[in-house]
């Protein structure tokens, strides 16, 4: 379960000790879960395809970790969890992390695993991990950080005739610029993450970028064109209104949103699943909600 983050720490001084915390967030696979190492057009990735999954049913998944910390081995058991429940092989990549490379260093990679899920699949029985084939269908997902990169990845591949069948958002960090009341009014509930890293995270997540433009916050971009999409947001999370306010803006604009706010539960609790029936249960909802709208 969550333990409260040290009040001390700060992500343009302790980068190397965030990290560390994230790669000990449970990340084991089932040994009956294929694990792939793959290029995607030069980003680091990995397939993970549970037993039945569709080769040609693919879900991007882009992790958390305020982005500067984060990977593939963290979030890996997750991404797992969630593949069993959708039936997609999912491709979890390693963007690549502020302070070394700031924002839109990570939304080029997501759209370059974006193009790669759409024509290569995992190969489950010759010598490549990867095999060229056209996608059925495509679903992008992600947590924190991951979910807001969700968001850009989608505007970005919109803006390049590129789309998917399908999104989902757990936890979003949608809003840069950290205005959201939901920053204060949950300030004291939320075990995972403390808003005064948020501050530090954005200023070096955007570099010099304003945290208003769009290319870094999804609350302020044109949301119109986006597929279906679910957010899962706990009521306790400090960032309870980057999904609110997202979910309202897109709606409004004629996107088929669902948004959950799920009673008394914290930032990204889906990674506590193992021990959390709330955690399953949410992964489960990811998994109707993709299923439902890739049955055609």
């Amino acid at each position: 379960m969550p333990k409260d983050l040290p009040a001390s720490i700060d992500a343009e001084r302790d980068v190397p000790r965030l990290r560390e915390m994230l790669e000990a967030f449970p990340a084991e696979l089932p040994p009956s879960v294929r694990r792939i190492d793959v290029s995607a057009e030069g980003v680091p990735a990995e397939w993970i395809v549970v037993p039945g999954a569709d080769p040609r049913r693919r879900l991007l998944y882009l992790h958390g970790g305020a982005y500067v910390a984060g990977s593939r081995r963290s979030h890996r058991g997750l991404a797992g969890r969630i593949g069993k429940a959708t039936g997609f092989s999912v491709l979890l990549v390693d963007y690549r992390l502020a302070p070394e490379h700031p924002l839109p260093a990570a939304v080029d990679d997501a759209l370059a695993a974006l193009r790669f899920v759409r024509t290569h699949g995992p190969s489950l029985d010759g010598p490549e991990p990867s095999v060229r084939s056209d996608a059925t269908h495509v679903a992008v997902g992600g947590d924190s950080a991951g979910g807001g990169l969700t968001l850009l990845t989608l505007l970005a591949a919109r803006d390049r005739g590129l789309c998917a069948d399908v999104a989902f958002t757990i936890s979003a960090w949608t809003d840069l610029a950290n205005t959201g009341e939901s920053r204060t009014t949950r300030r004291a509930l939320d075990p995972m993450l403390p808003a005064h890293l948020l501050d530090s995270a954005a200023a070096v997540a955007i570099g010099s970028a304003d945290p208003r433009s769009p290319h870094v916050s999804p609350l302020y971009a044109d949301l119109v064109g986006l597929p279906p999409l679910l957010m899962q947001v706990g009521d306790v999370e400090i960032l309870l209104d980057d999904t609110r306010l997202v979910a309202e803006k897109a709606r409004a604009v004629g996107v088929e949103v669902e948004l959950e706010v799920w009673p008394d539960l914290f930032h990204v609790w889906h990674i506590f699943a193992a021990m959390l029936p709330e955690g399953r249960a949410a992964i489960a909802r990811i998994g109707e909600f993709v299923r439902a709208k890739t049955t055609r």
